[in-house]
């Protein structure tokens, strides 16, 4: 009957801690993007919650690209301006803020692969940051997960 009430008590907190709701600054830090590609770090701005790409896991343009060797850029925005702009370095997440109900919204990412930006918006769940773009309504958009 002991060993009972000890795992009634353990399986409530562990109920309790699921079920707490996340705070304003808790997707603060930095995160791991799907297949480790690359890893984002999430700060305050003037603008609500920014990201920025911090490490890339291939930093370099591979063998057979035309830019092979060098340091992977921005070449894909469609402002010649910024092409040249170090992929390590560059703000992909602009203008979140938090919704309550573990959700953080009204904010944008630019993807550096094709050069576009959309609407966002993020959800946390435990250590895991689910992550949607989309074009008009969530509904129609794509999700990916980071991790810590």
């Amino acid at each position: 009957m002991k060993r009972m009430k000890g795992l009634l008590f353990i399986a409530a907190m562990a109920f309790t801690t699921l079920g707490q709701a996340a705070e304003e600054g808790d997707i603060l830090g930095v995160w791991v993007t799907k297949d480790a590609k690359s890893n984002v770090e999430i700060t305050k701005c003037n603008s609500g919650l920014c990201g920025h790409i911090i490490a890339l896991k291939e930093a370099l343009y591979p063998e057979g690209d035309a830019m092979a060797g060098q340091t992977k850029t921005d070449r894909n925005n469609p402002d010649e301006s910024k092409q040249a702009n170090p992929i390590i370095g560059l703000q992909i997440l602009t203008g979140f803020v938090f919704d309550g109900d573990n959700v953080w919204e009204d904010g944008e990412i630019y993807d550096p692969n094709n050069g576009k930006t959309y609407k966002c918006k993020m959800t946390l769940e435990g250590n895991t940051l689910k992550v949607r773009g989309y074009i008009g309504f969530a509904l129609l958009g794509r999700t990916t997960e980071w991790s810590r």
